[in-house]
């Protein structure tokens, strides 16, 4: 895949996960309203700034922002099923999101690099480190840990 073609995958990936976080946003509810939605607020403010910079930047390789919703749901690799249900699992569908969003920015990352876009590569190693920091936020709030996958080895001979 060329930096061009990374770049568009990952404009319909981030408009999908912004409006996919923005739904949750809006239609959350629960005990922990106020910080959730402040929460969601945040990520979907951060990924809505990123349309026009990414757009931008598809400019300067000569490539246009697709024009059509349709293409853009499309091509996304992130889902496009409704997000709805209880405020857990509207985090957890962000939060999947995210992840997602997270992978396609460091593809982005390997392929500028490697066709000399070290200006493109440094804004995906930028949105590398933002999204991981919504993805801590969001698993915090959660209750998860990245320990939760984690497992103590076999090791009887400590007491």
């Amino acid at each position: 895949m060329t930096t061009q073609e990374q770049l568009l995958q990952v404009f319909n990936d981030n408009f999908v996960a912004y409006f996919r976080s923005h739904v949750a946003h809006v239609n959350i509810i629960g005990r922990n309203f106020v910080s959730d939605h402040k929460l969601l607020g945040k990520v979907y403010e951060d990924l809505q700034d990123q349309i026009d910079t990414i757009a931008e930047l598809l400019r300067t390789l000569d490539e246009f922002m697709p024009c059509c919703l349709d293409d853009i749901i499309a091509a996304s690799e992130i889902a496009t099923l409704p997000i709805e249900g209880d405020s857990d699992s509207l985090l957890e569908q962000v939060l999947e999101d995210l992840g997602q969003l997270k992978g396609c920015y460091e593809e982005l990352m390997t392929v500028s690099e490697k066709e000399g876009h070290k200006e493109i590569a440094n804004y995906a190693q930028d949105r590398v480190l933002a999204i991981a920091k919504f993805e801590w936020m969001l698993r915090s709030t959660l209750g998860l840990s990245g320990q939760d996958n984690y497992q103590e080895p076999n090791d009887f001979t400590t007491f």
